[in-house]
């Protein structure tokens, strides 16, 4: 921006904080701004920013999961993801880890079921665009994701004959099985009661796509080359973005219009569960994924494409690598990385500012560097990541459910 557009957008933003700027004048000062907000960007700039978008998706299946989308398995699994009786001890459910105010996710450092884990619980907002499910990619759809907690003595606690019996004695849920996949829960074996649960959180969690953001606001307002609503985004967040998609080379990882890629790194974070234990990350979470009884080449699975799952490799490099989280709601997930040890976002700026080259492993690629940013550029990018939260907030809100009839 050129010094004498400064000083006009400065004159601008004075007048109407003084209350003096008003209808014409108003217009002519947000139009400069926004054909600023336009002007300002490269080619370069303007394709990466708009790769980001737009949003939301369409509409995206749970893998190998016959019943997702269908509006009763749908509520059954609504159901179920706030039932804590699929504990034995009925105190905790799959909301108590993923909570829907907090951005399904519950702000612990290491989230707790039964036993406290050794990660934390990731947001569930737009799961259903990933291919791999969990920190570590040991699911590749949300049903299968599903079934370890039901199962984990740590988190639930629970068993398929337990799940079966809920399902069959509950009478409310009984219909909802019985209207959901056509047959009744007590005439089925536990495995399948286990698996159709799962397939009926599965279903329900697929529907849940995060609200738009500011940056889309500005991102669509980009592609058709509106000044006016350009103009609404923030300076610093412009800024912020630029270093984003620029020099930052952020968009490598956290791409396309999730921003993720939706992959595994090695980001230079320390991997002690604590002391003398480290967590293999996607290492090991590949030796679950094909040693599930429930992937997407097992018996349990609907017809689909199970081509990324038959075709993981185990490599070395996989140890102490996860999953590149969305940064959709980023700013609703505190605290950060697979086990919470960033507590805000400016620690995981920071990080990335100061990174230290030696904790990594990358196969001799050098796709992270140190980017050595000054206060004032860190504060720029903490503002382009506040932008991708919807300004209402984190909180889900639905209709009460129709009793089943």
């Amino acid at each position: 921006m050129t010094p004498g557009r400064v000083r006009r957008g400065c004159a601008a933003l004075a007048l109407l904080a003084a209350g003096v700027v008003a209808g014409p004048a108003l217009a002519a000062a947000g139009g400069a701004a926004g054909r600023a907000a336009l002007v300002d960007l490269s080619p370069d700039e303007r394709a990466a920013i708009l790769r980001h978008g737009p949003w939301p998706p369409p509409p995206v299946a749970d893998a190998g999961n016959a019943v997702s989308g269908r509006p009763a398995a749908i509520a059954l699994g609504r159901q179920l993801f706030f039932d804590g009786r699929l504990s034995p001890t009925g105190a905790v459910a799959c909301a108590s880890c993923h909570v829907p105010g907090l951005a399904f996710a519950d702000r612990r450092a290491r989230s707790a079921g039964l036993q406290e884990l050794d990660r934390n619980a990731p947001s569930l907002w737009n799961s259903a665009q990933q291919r791999w499910q969990g920190w570590d990619g040991a699911a590749d759809s949300l049903w299968s994701q599903a079934i370890r907690p039901l199962l984990d003595p740590r988190e639930m606690g629970g068993s398929a004959e337990h799940v079966r019996s809920l399902l069959a004695a509950d009478a409310e849920l009984a219909c909802r099985y019985r209207r959901s996949f056509g047959r009744e829960a007590s005439e089925v074996d536990a495995q399948t009661a286990l698996v159709d649960a799962a397939k009926a959180i599965g279903a329900f969690v697929a529907t849940l796509v995060s609200a738009r953001t500011p940056f889309d606001e500005f991102r669509d307002a980009l592609a058709r080359g509106d000044a006016r609503a350009a103009a609404r985004y923030p300076a610093a967040a412009r800024r912020g973005l630029r270093l984003f998609v620029g020099r930052g080379n952020c968009a490598l990882c956290h791409a396309g219009a999730r921003f993720s890629n939706g992959e595994f790194a090695d980001i230079g974070v320390p991997f002690f569960v604590r002391p003398g234990v480290v967590d293999p990350g996607r290492h090991g979470g590949i030796e679950a994924l094909l040693a599930s009884p429930y992937n997407r080449l097992s018996r349990w699975a609907d017809a689909a494409d199970a081509t990324p799952t038959r075709h993981v490799a185990l490599q070395p490099r996989n140890f102490g690598e996860f999953k590149v989280p969305s940064l959709r709601h980023v700013a609703d997930t505190a605290p950060y990385m697979h086990d919470g040890q960033l507590r805000t976002l400016q620690n995981v700026v920071r990080h990335y500012s100061d990174l230290d080259e030696e904790r990594l492993h990358a196969d001799g690629e050098r796709v992270l560097v140190p980017l050595r940013l000054s206060a004032a550029e860190q504060a720029d990018l903490l503002a382009f990541l506040r932008t991708l939260s919807p300004q209402g907030g984190a909180a889900w809100r639905a209709p009460p459910l129709a009793r089943c009839r």
